[in-house]
């Protein structure tokens, strides 16, 4: 993905050294910022940190919007999101992490913001969508060579 071929012509030739040495970190580094920027989310709905709701009051929430039992839909989203966050930032389970937030996301889109529109700032589902491509991406390349499902020989 980040290697140049012979053939490419750079629209920014100098920069050609840089692209090589850096983009063996791009995929790693969206892998851990994706998995570092759930965790909140997470922590929000399991625990109320970052002004959330706790899992009380997510997991109302959650039935009020028909995922009944609320507690079981709150518990399984804060924890995909919180240790399932951990482990995509460091690449471990990555795969089955990823296409369990890659469901869920599309669950989000689909059950809960797609009748406000496309724009998240509406309520819509921009970000979801955003978030389950984005997992979808890892669902495919894996974790990569710096994860630890590489470290232990098992990109799974």
């Amino acid at each position: 993905m980040s290697e140049q071929q012979p053939h490419q012509r750079l629209i920014i030739p100098p920069l050609g050294p840089v692209y090589r040495i850096l983009g063996v970190i791009v995929e790693p580094m969206l892998r851990v910022t994706a998995g570092l920027l759930l965790v909140p989310h997470g922590a929000q709905k399991l625990f109320g940190w970052f002004d959330g709701a706790g899992l009380q009051g997510t997991a109302e929430a959650f039935a009020g919007m028909g995922f009944a039992p609320g507690w079981l839909f709150a518990t399984a989203a804060g924890l995909l999101e919180f240790v399932g966050g951990l482990m995509l930032m460091l690449g471990v389970l990555t795969r089955p992490v990823a296409l369990a937030v890659t469901a869920f996301m599309a669950v989000a889109v689909i059950g809960v913001h797609k009748p406000m529109g496309y724009f998240w700032t509406d309520g819509g589902y921009e970000y979801p969508m955003m978030w389950g491509i984005l997992a979808f991406a890892f669902v495919i390349r894996g974790g990569g060579r710096f994860s630890i499902d590489r470290l232990i020989g098992r990109e799974v």
